[in-house]
């Protein structure tokens, strides 16, 4: 059964500068803390990372999985689908960007996710904590 995350967060930069961070999938390790390693797979014409595998630690271990990404709405939205896990069958979600009222950026994060095997409650929910601290790392990367 799939799990689903909402969070929403207020940065004091404007768009543009969170969008350049959210979207520089390649620098993630330098900033989000369990991701560890990015290999671009392929890109679109302008250059930007289409099919993207991560490694990542997840539930005391290194997890793999290859995310294509979807930039149509861009910039106001960068969008996320999975291509192959090793132990997620299901990973959408989308970053949603809008320019706030005092000159920085709200941001929407959505994600579902849906593991290859049952995990117990506390377990899931100790895992959504950890991916929700991203929109966090975003922030402090995006402010510093």
């Amino acid at each position: 059964m799939a799990e689903t995350a909402t969070q929403t967060i207020s940065i004091a930069a404007p768009p543009d500068r969170v969008w350049a961070i959210a979207a520089d999938v390649e620098r993630y390790p330098e900033w989000a803390k369990d991701v560890k390693d990015v290999t671009v797979r392929s890109r679109d014409d302008d250059g930007r990372p289409i099919d993207v595998e991560f490694r990542a630690s997840a539930l005391g271990r290194s997890t793999h999985y290859t995310l294509r990404y979807d930039y149509t709405s861009a910039p106001g939205s960068l969008a996320w689908n999975i291509v192959r896990g090793d132990i997620t069958r299901r990973i959408d979600g989308a970053y949603t960007f809008s320019a706030s009222p005092t000159g920085g950026t709200d941001v929407r994060y959505d994600l579902i996710i849906e593991l290859a095997v049952p995990l117990p409650g506390f377990v899931k929910r100790r895992a959504e904590v950890r991916i929700l601290n991203t929109m966090r790392e975003l922030k402090e990367r995006a402010e510093s």
